[in-house]
C-alpha cells in the first residue's frame, strides 16, 4: 500500500449567492448555510448574521479540536459546553467610523466534565491554544480572547 502524505495546506471552495440585500445561501462541499440578518434589519432571521457566524466558527471550532486535542494527550471529555460572549464594535458596519479591530473582545466559557488529572488537563487546553485556527485568527487579529473554563469531575 502506498504511503500517502496529507496535504499541509488545502484549497477551500465557498460560493455564495445573495438572496437578497440581508440573506446569502452559503455553499461549502455539499451543505447549505443561510447567513442572514434578523427581520428589523430587514432579513428573514432564517440563519446567524454574518458576524454571529464569527462566534458560531470559534464555538464550533473549539469542540472539534478540543475533542482532538483532548485524544492526542488522552483525556476522555464526559461533557463540554462552550459560551461565547463577543464584544463587537459596530461602528464600522454603521459607517461611523474605519475599526481596525471589529472583536475587540470576546469571552470564552468553557464547562469540561473529566475525569483527567489535573495535569492532563493542561496539557489538553495548551494544546488548544495552540491549534484552534478560529481562536488563532482572532488573537492573531489583536483580539482579546479571554478562556474561563469550569471542570467538574464525573
Amino acid at each position: 500500500m502506498a504511503n500517502v502524505k496529507p496535504k499541509n495546506v488545502v484549497d477551500m471552495k465557498v460560493i455564495g449567492q445573495a438572496i437578497t440585500h440581508a440573506r446569502t445561501d452559503v455553499t461549502v462541499r455539499d451543505l447549505t448555510v443561510i447567513v442572514d440578518e434578523p427581520e428589523p434589519r430587514g432579513g428573514t432571521n432564517l440563519g446567524a448574521t454574518p458576524t454571529e457566524t464569527v462566534a458560531v466558527a470559534l464555538v464550533g471550532c473549539l469542540n472539534v479540536m478540543g475533542h482532538r486535542c483532548a485524544d492526542k494527550v488522552g483525556l476522555e471529555i464526559v461533557d463540554l459546553d462552550i459560551e461565547v460572549h463577543a464584544k463587537f464594535d459596530r461602528r464600522g458596519v454603521s459607517f461611523e467610523s474605519e475599526i481596525n479591530l471589529p472583536f475587540p473582545e470576546v469571552n470564552v466559557k468553557l464547562n469540561l466534565k473529566t475525569a483527567a488529572d489535573d495535569e492532563t488537563i493542561e496539557q489538553m487546553k495548551t494544546l488548544l491554544a495552540k491549534h484552534c485556527p478560529v481562536s488563532t485568527m482572532l488573537r492573531q487579529a489583536g483580539t482579546r480572547l479571554n478562556e474561563n473554563w469550569e471542570i467538574t469531575r464525573p
